[in-house]
C-alpha cells in the first residue's frame, strides 16, 4: 500500500484543510464538498484525512462494520452476541465516477439464489464506507442513478436493496466528501444540500507559496516514506487534537443568542429548508471544540456561515456561490443587538444605543462604528447585491444604463454595439431527438438505459447487469429433466441467464447557434432572445446534457464554448455577447457542423440536438441564402435533430426561420411557442414539421 500525503505537510488551503478536520471532529456536521479548479490538491488532502481519522471498533468477521457497543439489529451478518470488538482504522472507500449500480449498493449472486434458494449478497461500497469516510471524486460527473442511491442511504442512514424479489437492508452512515471542478458542471441542488459544508479552493498565487509547494511535492515523490516521516510528529499532534476535541464536543454550549444569530443568518440568505440552521450549529459547537472552548461565540457563527450557506443561497444554477461578508456581519450585528434587547428589558431605547453590542460573547468595542444608526450598509444595498447584473449593483451611470434602449440613434445595423442583459428566463417546453438512442443517462431523449421500465429480454453480452427473472426461469425450466434435477433449487446454466432491456432517458448534446448580428440587435429583441437561450439552457441543466455555443455575425461565425458539461460557462458567455454586423447564416451552420463532426468521434453514443436561434436572414457574401441552405441541408443528409426558434417580430413578416428550419428536416417555433405554459405549449418532437414537409 503507497503511503499517504501527510495531512499537515499540505501548503495554504487554509478552508480545506478546516472543512475537513471539522468533520473529523464532529461527523454530525455532514461531510464537505471541495470545489475549485484542477491540481489544488483536493484529492490529496481528502485522502490524507485518513490517517488522521480515530479508530473504529467492530463486531470481528462482520462485513458491514457492526459498532459491537450497539449492533444494528437488522444487520444481514447479525444477531450479533456479545463479543468484544476488534479496532481497525477508519475507511476511505472511493466511489468511481462510473461504478455501476451493483457496485454501490451491493449484488446478489444469482446464481446460488436460483440454484439454492439461498438470500447470498455480496455488500457494495456504502457498506463499506460505514462509520467512514466514502470519497466522490468528480462528484459533478456522477450518473443520476447513483446520485439518487447516495440520496437515500444520506437521508436514512441505511442502504436498502429490492431487487428480482429479494430485501436487504443494512446500515449506511457515512462522511460524505465530494471534490468537482465547477467548469465540468454542476451538482444537482438535492445532492448539494446533502453536503454539509462547502470551500472553494484555488492555487495560490504567493510566488514563495507555490515554490514551497513545488519543493515538498517533489520530495514526496523521491522518498515517500522518508517525507511521511519527517512529518510524523505533526500528525501525531494533529490526530491527538482532533481526539480532543472529540471529547469536548458534547460539553461545548450553544446558548439562546448564538441560536438567535444562526437563525437570522439563515433567514436573512434564504436558504431552503432547516437543514442550513442545524448544520451551522454543529459546526459552530466544532469550532468552538477544536479552538479548545466550552461554548460558541459569534466569531464560530460567522465561521459556519462562511462554510455552511454558499452552496445553499443559489437560487438557479447560474448563480454563483459564496456570500456577501458585510451583510453576514450585518445580519450578526442586529441579531445580537436584538438578544441584548430581550435580555436588558430594554426595549424602548433609542436604535444607536451602542451598549447593547457589548453583551455579546465575545466584546471587543470594535463595533461602536458598525452598530450606530445604520450607517455602515444601506437597507437596499441588499436588494442591489442579489441580482448582480450590473457592475456595482449601480443603476443610475449613464454610460452603462440601458434605458434609451428603444431608440438607439445614431447606430447602424453594421455597427457593433455592447451587450445587453437577458431577459428573465422561463419554463421551456420539452424539445428531445427522435427515435431510441444509447447515450449517458439523462433526461431529455428515449433511450436504452441501465435503469427504465423492462422492454423486453435478451442474452447478456459481457457480465450480467440486469437479471430479467421471469425470462431467465423460463430458458431454464425445459432442461430440467435432462439436467437430473432433484432437490428444490432450479438446475441453472450460465447460458439460461436472460439480460432485462430497459427504457428510460439520454442526455444529449444541445448545440447552440445564435445569429448576433446587426438584424438581432435591438435591444428590447435581443434581450428576449438572451432570456430564450437562457431558458433552454436551464432546461439543458436540468436534463443533464452537454451544452455548446456557436455564433455568427459580422464575417464569420466561431465557437463561443466548445460542448461541455458546465451549463454556466455557457451562460457566462451568452451574457457577453455582443452584437452588430451582417448575418452570415451559412458559416454558423458550417461551423456548427464542424463541431458536431468532431463530437461524433469524441462521444457517437452521445446524439446532438441543433437549437439555431436567429430571424433567418442571411446576408454577406455571394448567394448568401442559397449557401444557408446546402448548409442546412448538409444536417439534414446526416440526420441532426434540430429545431429553429424564431426571432422574427413585427407584423410584417417574412417567414424565413420556417423556410431555414424546412430545410435542416426540423421543426420551427416562435419565442412564445417555446413558452411550457403558452397556448401552443405541447411537447413537439423536433422533427414534427421535417416529417410534415
Amino acid at each position: 500500500m503507497s503511503t499517504p500525503y501527510p495531512f499537515t505537510a499540505i501548503v495554504g488551503q487554509d478552508d480545506l484543510r478546516l472543512g475537513l478536520l471539522l468533520n473529523a471532529v464532529s461527523p454530525a456536521v455532514g461531510g464537505v464538498l471541495v470545489r475549485g479548479e484542477k491540481g489544488t490538491a483536493k484529492s490529496t488532502a481528502v485522502r490524507a484525512l485518513a490517517a488522521l481519522m480515530p479508530e473504529v471498533s467492530v463486531v470481528p468477521g462482520c462485513r458491514f462494520s457492526c459498532d459491537p457497543g450497539s449492533p444494528d439489529p437488522a444487520c444481514p451478518d447479525g444477531p450479533h452476541a456479545d463479543a468484544a470488538g476488534v479496532s481497525r482504522a477508519a475507511r476511505t472507500v472511493e466511489l468511481p465516477v462510473g461504478a455501476s449500480e451493483d457496485r454501490l449498493v451491493g449484488a446478489l449472486d444469482i446464481e446460488r439464489a436460483l440454484s439454492e434458494g439461498v438470500k447470498a449478497f455480496e455488500p457494495g461500497l456504502l457498506a463499506d464506507a460505514h462509520r467512514g469516510i466514502l470519497y466522490v471524486d468528480e462528484v459533478n460527473l456522477l450518473h443520476d442513478h447513483l446520485v439518487d442511491l447516495l440520496l437515500d442511504a444520506a437521508a436514512m442512514g441505511a442502504s436498502y436493496v429490492e431487487r428480482e424479489g429479494v430485501s436487504v437492508r443494512h446500515a449506511a452512515r457515512f462522511l460524505l466528501v465530494g471534490t468537482m471542478n465547477p467548469e465540468e458542471g454542476e451538482l444537482r441542488p438535492q445532492l448539494l444540500d446533502r453536503f454539509g459544508l462547502t470551500v472553494e479552493v484555488a492555487a495560490s498565487r504567493d510566488t514563495d507559496e507555490r515554490v514551497e509547494v513545488v519543493r515538498r511535492r517533489l520530495a514526496y515523490d523521491d522518498d515517500p516514506e522518508g517525507f511521511a516521516a519527517r512529518w510524523a510528529a505533526e500528525e501525531s499532534a494533529l490526530r491527538e487534537r482532533i481526539a480532543t476535541a472529540r471529547a469536548l464536543l458534547p460539553q461545548v454550549l450553544l446558548g439562546d443568542g448564538v441560536l438567535r444569530q444562526i437563525a437570522a443568518t439563515c433567514a436573512a440568505f434564504e436558504v431552503d429548508g432547516m437543514r442550513a440552521d442545524i448544520v451551522m450549529a454543529r459546526t459552530a459547537t466544532a469550532l468552538a471544540a477544536w479552538a479548545g472552548r466550552e461554548e460558541v461565540t459569534a466569531d464560530d457563527v460567522r465561521q459556519a456561515a462562511l462554510l455552511a450557506l454558499p452552496h445553499r443561497r443559489r437560487r438557479n444554477p447560474f448563480d454563483a456561490p459564496g456570500l456577501d461578508e458585510d451583510k453576514l456581519d450585518q445580519t450578526l450585528d442586529e441579531a445580537a443587538g436584538d438578544q441584548g434587547r430581550s435580555d436588558e428589558g430594554r426595549s424602548d431605547e433609542g436604535r444607536n444605543d451602542e451598549g447593547r453590542n457589548d453583551d455579546d460573547p465575545d466584546p471587543d468595542g470594535g463595533g461602536n462604528d458598525d452598530g450606530g444608526g445604520g450607517g455602515g450598509v444601506p437597507p437596499q444595498a441588499d436588494g442591489d447585491r442579489t441580482p448582480p447584473q450590473g457592475e456595482g449593483g449601480s443603476d443610475d451611470t449613464p454610460s452603462q444604463a440601458p434605458e434609451g434602449a428603444p431608440d438607439a440613434p445614431g447606430r447602424s445595423a453594421g455597427a457593433e454595439q455592447q451587450p445587453v442583459a437577458s431577459a428573465e428566463p422561463f419554463r421551456t417546453k420539452m424539445l428531445s431527438v427522435p427515435g431510441l438512442g444509447e447515450g449517458a443517462a439523462g433526461r431529455r431523449s428515449r433511450a436504452h438505459t441501465e435503469h427504465g421500465r423492462t422492454t423486453g429480454a435478451r442474452r447478456p453480452q459481457g457480465s450480467l447487469t440486469k437479471l430479467h427473472l421471469a425470462a431467465t426461469v423460463q430458458a431454464a425450466a425445459p432442461h430440467q429433466r435432462a439436467r437430473g434435477r432433484s432437490g428444490r433449487g432450479l438446475v441453472v446454466r450460465r447460458d439460461d441467464l436472460r439480460q432485462a432491456t430497459r427504457e428510460g432517458r439520454e442526455g444529449n448534446l444541445v448545440l447552440f447557434v445564435v445569429d448576433a448580428s446587426g438584424s438581432m440587435a435591438a435591444r428590447q429583441r435581443m434581450s428576449a432572445v438572451k432570456g430564450a437561450v437562457l431558458s433552454l439552457l436551464l432546461d439543458a441543466y436540468q436534463r443533464r446534457d452537454k451544452v455548446g455555443l456557436v455564433t455568427f455575425r459580422g464575417k464569420d461565425a466561431e465557437v463561443a464554448l466548445p460542448p461541455t458539461s458546465s451549463v454556466d460557462a455557457a451562460a457566462s458567455r451568452l451574457e457577453s455577447l455582443p452584437t452588430g454586423g451582417r448575418t452570415p447564416l451559412a458559416a454558423g451552420l458550417l461551423k456548427a457542423h464542424d463541431v458536431l463532426r468532431v463530437e461524433r468521434l469524441r462521444d457517437p453514443s452521445r446524439r446532438p440536438l441543433l437549437v439555431v436561434v436567429t430571424d433567418g436572414r442571411a446576408t454577406g457574401g455571394p448567394e448568401p441564402v442559397a449557401l444557408a441552405g446546402r448548409a442546412a441541408r448538409l444536417h439534414r443528409a446526416e440526420g441532426t435533430a434540430s429545431v429553429v426558434v424564431d426571432c422574427e417580430s413585427g407584423y410584417v413578416r417574412l417567414g424565413l426561420a420556417g423556410e431555414l428550419a424546412r430545410e435542416l428536416g426540423g421543426t420551427a417555433v416562435t419565442l412564445d411557442e417555446l413558452r411550457a405554459d403558452s397556448i401552443a405549449g405541447l411537447v413537439k418532437d423536433v422533427t414534427a414539421a421535417g416529417r410534415a414537409a
